[in-house]
């Protein structure tokens, strides 16, 4: 009998050059060219002016001001905690949507010697699947797609700008939540109903805590995100920094513009610092 030769590449090898394939079709379709990067008559002399205000940063308005305004600096410093507070604000809901849902998505609930055996077995799969679809809808809208839909229907509504984020972020954290419960080791699971916990009791006492250090590292991140999204809602219209920023841009105050990068930049970068010592403490 004659064994079959192997494939002279591998499985990857093979994905990676299928996704080149399609990256070069899409290229072609879109009719994507070196040149749509270079700017256009009277682009380089805004480029070189916006880069040129990087340095030195302003500690005052660069344009004209009003003796009622608040300093430039404490204005800045305002603008970025109502943008923390958009974050914190969605992020707190997006939790308390994404952790039930990722439970009831994920596998590990729905086994038959937990929550899938007995009288659920039949609804079992039916559930989980409608589940996982109630949680794709959620994610398949970007937040800023959200935005745009609660502005035309209810206007400039802080309520809605923080639903807005909180939509997506619950969904991306639902399903993620999901998969790392069902990647989570079992053995704690399997010990306490080996001494005869309910299915509950187990997967609440067993396998959750074995998934915690996890979710809370994703979750940590998923801050992160929250806080650029809530920045970009500023081009809308809602008061964070994103809102000052464009202000600052249309009027060409360019200085300004890099003061609040800087302190987004600057915000950003903490709360990454925090986030993974956090997560070294968590997980590690």
């Amino acid at each position: 009998m004659v064994e079959p030769r192997p494939l002279p590449f591998g499985a990857r090898t093979l994905t990676v050059l299928a996704l080149m394939v399609l990256g070069a079709v899409a290229a072609w379709q879109l009719r994507l060219t070196p040149s749509g990067l270079v700017p256009q008559e009277g682009g380089w002399k805004l480029t070189r002016e916006f880069l040129g205000a990087a340095l030195p940063r302003p500690l005052d308005y660069e344009g004209s001001s009003s003796p009622h305004w608040d300093p430039f600096l404490l204005k800045v410093g305002k603008s970025l905690l109502r943008t923390l507070a958009f974050a914190i604000a969605a992020m707190s809901l997006a939790l308390l949507v994404g952790l039930p849902l990722g439970f009831l998505a994920s596998d590990s609930w729905w086994r038959p010697e937990a929550f899938g055996g007995g009288r659920l077995a039949p609804i079992a799969r039916p559930l989980q699947v409608l589940i996982r679809t109630w949680i794709a809808l959620m994610r398949s809208v970007h937040e800023l797609l959200w935005a745009v839909l609660f502005l035309a229907a209810m206007g400039l509504n802080t309520m809605a700008a923080v639903v807005a984020i909180a939509i997506p972020y619950g969904g991306t954290l639902a399903k993620v939540f999901s998969e790392m419960l069902d990647e989570a080791p079992r053995t704690t699971t399997e010990a306490f109903r080996g001494i005869g916990a309910s299915p509950f009791a187990a997967y609440l006492f067993g396998l959750f805590p074995r998934a915690l250090p996890d979710l809370s590292a994703y979750a940590f991140y998923r801050f992160e995100c929250a806080v650029r999204s809530s920045a970009v809602l500023g081009f809308f219209g809602y008061t964070t920094i994103g809102y000052h920023l464009e202000l600052s841009f249309s009027d060409a105050n360019f200085r300004e513009v890099w003061t609040y990068l800087y302190a987004l930049l600057c915000c950003v970068l903490l709360l990454e610092a925090w986030s993974t010592a956090l997560r070294r403490r968590l997980v590690g």
